[in-house]
């Protein structure tokens, strides 16, 4: 399931998305983050699933591909969707049997976080599968220069991101290779009782952690090799521009969130 983990890889392609600036990417999704909150209604979610469709369109992507990329956070969202589906106690019950009782609040409220989880992860996806790293990295560090005046350090902090994103991947990579390691020895992870899964995790994890700081210790020398000391002085070898595109696709958003507030407050 691991390699199908599609969050944090980088697609090449030349699709409109993928020529965006990266800072209206960012801001794209981080607002997209923010606004989609606003939908609590079955209209309001069919107008953002539309908006994502229109989103996963322009990127050049597939829908199956992205559905594909769903699996290994469906366990997530499946719980998340029973979590409200049981524990909502609002409105009529429309099931019951013995002391489980399934109120229409809780369908209602099951249906909607779990499409709006569902969105989240194919808005941040596009962001990863559309941006290479180092664009994310320039674009983060542009985005968060204003605070250098108080110090702040935003190269440090949009190289530190950069990294844990780019390496979303291989650890995920690295723990596939392990479970089936572990799994040709005999190790059983998917059955038996909890406390069992729970010890047969940790010969797992030992090893991923180990390799994840012996990565971390190669990439820093390689880094402290090639005299890197941070961002004060630093030249860009790639410029950022700004286009009207840019512009156009956080109009969008702005006539995205004006859409759902009018659903979810006038009609």
């Amino acid at each position: 399931m691991m390699e199908k983990m599609i969050f944090g890889r980088y697609i090449p392609a030349d699709s409109i998305a993928h020529k965006m600036d990266p800072r209206a990417k960012l801001i794209f999704v981080f607002a997209f983050i923010a606004i989609i909150f606003i939908a609590n209604d079955v209209w309001g979610y069919v107008v953002a699933a539309a908006f994502t469709y229109v989103s996963i369109k322009l990127s050049g992507l597939s829908l199956r591909f992205l559905m594909s990329g769903l699996k290994p956070v469906m366990i997530l969202i499946a719980f998340t969707f029973l979590l409200q589906l049981f524990f909502a106690r609002e409105g009529n019950i429309v099931f019951e049997l013995g002391f489980i009782r399934i109120y229409e609040e809780g369908i209602r409220q099951a249906f909607f976080i779990s499409m709006r989880f569902t969105l989240l992860v194919f808005m941040t996806s596009l962001l990863t599968l559309t941006t290479t790293p180092i664009s994310i990295t320039d674009g983060l560090e542009s985005l968060l220069n204003p605070l250098k005046k108080i110090k702040f350090p935003a190269h440090e902090l949009a190289l530190m991101m950069s990294i844990a994103l780019r390496f979303i991947p291989t650890l995920m990579d690295e723990t596939d290779k392990i479970m089936k390691a572990q799994m040709a020895r005999g190790s059983d992870m998917s059955s038996g009782p909890l406390k069992d899964r729970i010890k047969a995790i940790v010969p797992l994890m030992i090893p991923l952690f180990v390799n994840a700081f012996k990565r971390a210790e190669d990439l820093a020398t390689a880094m402290e090799v090639r005299g890197y000391r941070g961002g004060e002085g630093r030249t860009k070898y790639r410029l950022l521009f700004w286009k009207a595109r840019d512009t156009f696709a956080l109009l969008s958003l702005i006539l995205l969130a004006a859409a759902l507030a009018a659903f979810r407050f006038w009609i």
